[in-house]
This record gives C-alpha cells, structure tokens and sequence, in this order.
C-alpha cells in the first residue's frame, strides 16, 4: 500500500471538491473526507487507492444526505436572496450565480445527487456510481438523467466541460500541496491576474509571479469548485472567491475577491 502521506496529498484536493458538491458545506466536506481517509488507513489490499476513497467518500456522504433528508434538513445553509440587488454589486451577483447549481442540487434526492455529481462532473463510469449506491447500472443512469432534466429546467449555471474540470483539479492540486512546479504547468506563460481586497486592487503577469503569489496566499487554503468560481476556506472560513479564464488547458487569467465570510 502507498504511504498515507503520499494518498492524502494526491486525493485529498480531490476529495473534498468531490464532497462539497454533494454536501455544499466545507465542514462537513472536510471531515467526510477525513473520516475516508481513517477507513483507507485500516484497510488491506487496496489497489486503486483514489477509487477506493472516492466510493467510500461518496456513501458517507449518501449517509449525510440521506440523514439530513429524513429530518427534512438541507445540508448546506444558503443564504437568503435580497430583497433588492444593485447590478453594480457584483460579488452578490456573483454569490447567486455560484449557489444556484447547489440550491438545485439540494431539491434532489440524494441517490440523484450522487449520480449526478460522480458522473458528470467527476467522470465517474456508471459501474462505479451502482457499486456506490449500490444500484443497477441501468437505474444510476437513469437517475442521473432525472437530475440533469431538474436542472435544465432550473436554468442553473451548466457545469464545466471536461477539459476546463481536468484543468481546474490541477490547479486545485498544485495550491494544495505548494507544489510551484505543477501550477506552473498549469499556467499560461503570460497569465495575468488582479485582486481585490481591503487594501486595494493589485495587478500581476507571468506565470512565476502569479504563482507564487498563489501559494503564498493559498499555501494553507483548501479550495473547492462552485462553478464558475473557485472558493478559498481556511479554518472553515470563506475568505476568497478565484474565477479562473481557461483556454488551451491552461489558466489565463485569475480574478481573486473576498470571501463571504471577509466581507463588510
């Protein structure tokens, strides 16, 4: 069996973006995936170790969803529409747009969730979402058809193509574990990115610079996937929102805000 360390740096990132969009709560995503890694940990003759923890991290979150179903709880708070939006706000736009696919998400039952998230975000094949949920494979196909006709009707923000969901887990990746050189392959040479915080708004080009100033910013982040942004939670706190613009696999610009949990 590979060593724990080497499994959690490589899945984790994964994992918890995996987690988070069933549960659409970082907390709860966070320690899902930590009780995923206590099981792999007591286990034996594990062969694919991502397969195993992504089976097993989508049925603890199946239990969740399914607990918080029977209490006729949602799993995840989601804030209040205003009353009022002024068009020039954009972080509040924004705020909608990035929770509309988790407010449609939450009206699902949860098998439709699951097989939704593993297979057409994650790309999960069907014979690994009914080992999951432990249904046919003709049944999980047919809930995940459900779940894209619920949101096709809701009109929720589309999920990302494949190739921009490989990009974005690589840059989640590399942020995650400090590694500079695999964000660095994920960055377009002449990247630019801007961010607004409390002290202003800063402006930086190429790939080096950008990337370490990343890390230095997201060293100790963990960061999940609402597409279309990327959110930055640090001691489960929200404290900046990413939006990535990615063309030829590669990241060409960034724009970083404040988190919801940083704001006024």
């Amino acid at each position: 069996m590979t060593g724990f360390g080497e499994v959690w740096r490589a899945n984790r990132p994964y994992l918890v973006n995996l987690a988070y969009r069933m549960l659409g709560d970082i907390g709860a995503a966070e320690d899902v995936v930590q009780e995923a890694f206590v099981r792999w940990s007591a286990a034996s003759g594990v062969d694919d170790d991502r397969g195993w923890l992504t089976v097993v991290t989508s049925r603890l979150c199946l239990d969740q969803l399914k607990s918080a179903r029977s209490r006729r709880e949602l799993p995840g708070e989601v804030p209040e529409r205003p009353g009022s939006v002024d068009p020039a706000d954009r972080i509040t736009l924004d705020d909608e747009v990035r929770l509309a696919l988790l407010v449609v998400l939450e009206r699902m039952p949860p098998a439709e969730r699951v097989a939704f998230i593993l297979h057409d975000v994650f790309g999960t094949p069907f014979e690994s979402v009914a080992e999951t949920l432990g249904r046919p494979v003709a049944t999980c196909r047919q809930l995940a058809r459900r779940a894209r006709q619920h949101i096709a009707s809701e009109r929720a923000h589309p999920v990302a193509a494949d190739e921009h969901q490989l990009v974005t887990e690589r840059f989640i990746a590399a942020c995650a574990n400090g590694d500079l050189d695999a964000l660095l392959q994920v960055l377009h040479p002449d990247v630019w990115g801007t961010g607004t915080f409390r002290g202003g708004t800063t402006e930086r080009h190429g790939a080096e610079d950008i990337a370490t100033s990343l890390l230095r910013r997201l060293g100790h982040a963990t960061l999940v996937a609402a597409p279309p942004f990327l959110l930055a939670y640090a001691n489960r706190r929200e404290f900046a929102v990413l939006e990535l613009t990615i063309a030829d696999d590669l990241v060409t610009k960034i724009v970083a805000r404040p988190g919801r949990d940083l704001r006024p």
